[in-house]
């Protein structure tokens, strides 16, 4: 076999990271269609999460440069808070056997629910920026750490929490702060990529092939963020945000 599953579940799992690609550069969430697909396909539960964070890497990748190219982001300006992102990335791997994902598993549907909500509900949410809470630099050595390391060692929802963070502490308005999620959100995986690489547990032949499939996805996706701005980003950000919380909560009554 040339691959490491049948050439019909490699076409299934391509065309989940389309989807995930274009779902992730607009509200986030792309993993909540790859790990299930990567599971259903025979991965284990850390070869899912290694092979999702190859192929999530080069989608983020691809919708950091779009925003950047359209001025959206600078770039350079952001590399000292993807750097953090990316060490915060590696630690939260490093550490995840650390922490009992059972709890985090009741946590985080609250959590998730509670960012749908704001997003829902919160009055004046536009592309317009806002007053911004905190500084950059506090921004950066505060939040930015904390969701990276969340990042590495458990993952769903990092884009919602990077989004939220920027719109309520950074005062970026829903275009700008999905436009500066995605450098972070790849710093992110890239650090925790590391870490699985070396516990030697990524299908790269598989992830390879999902990484072209959510480049493409993520360049449309983050072509039409730009198009349609906070009107798309809104409510996709809540569907995302309510489907990772209602999995979680499926996977706690499930066992």
């Amino acid at each position: 076999m040339i691959f490491e599953v049948s050439l019909q579940l490699l076409m299934l799992l391509a065309l989940a990271a389309f989807v995930a690609g274009m779902v992730d550069a607009i509200a986030g969430g792309g993993g909540l269609i790859t790990v299930p697909a990567l599971l259903l396909a025979g991965a284990d539960p850390v070869t899912a999460l290694a092979t999702n964070k190859l192929q999530g890497t080069f989608g983020a990748a691809t919708a950091a440069v779009a925003y950047g190219r359209a001025g959206h982001v600078r770039l350079g300006e952001q590399a000292g808070m993807a750097a953090i992102a990316a060490l915060g990335g590696a630690a939260g791997a490093l550490v995840a056997h650390l922490v009992p994902a059972d709890i985090l598993r009741l946590i985080m549907p609250v959590v998730l629910i509670g960012i749908a909500l704001f997003f829902a509900l919160k009055p004046g949410l536009t592309d317009a920026d806002r007053t911004r809470r905190m500084t950059p630099a506090v921004f950066a050595f505060t939040a930015v750490p904390l969701i990276a390391a969340y990042d590495g060692f458990f993952g769903p929802g990092t884009g919602s929490f990077y989004m939220l963070a920027f719109v309520m502490l950074a005062g970026f308005g829903v275009l700008k702060a999905t436009a500066h999620t995605k450098l972070l959100n790849f710093a992110s995986n890239l650090g925790s990529l590391v870490v699985f690489v070396v516990a030697g547990a990524v299908w790269w032949k598989v992830g390879l092939v999902m990484a072209a499939a959510q480049i493409a996805g993520a360049a449309l996706g983050a072509r039409l963020a730009m198009r349609v701005g906070a009107r798309l980003i809104r409510p996709l950000l809540v569907i995302t945000s309510g489907a990772m919380a209602l999995r979680l909560i499926w996977q706690v009554w499930t066992g």
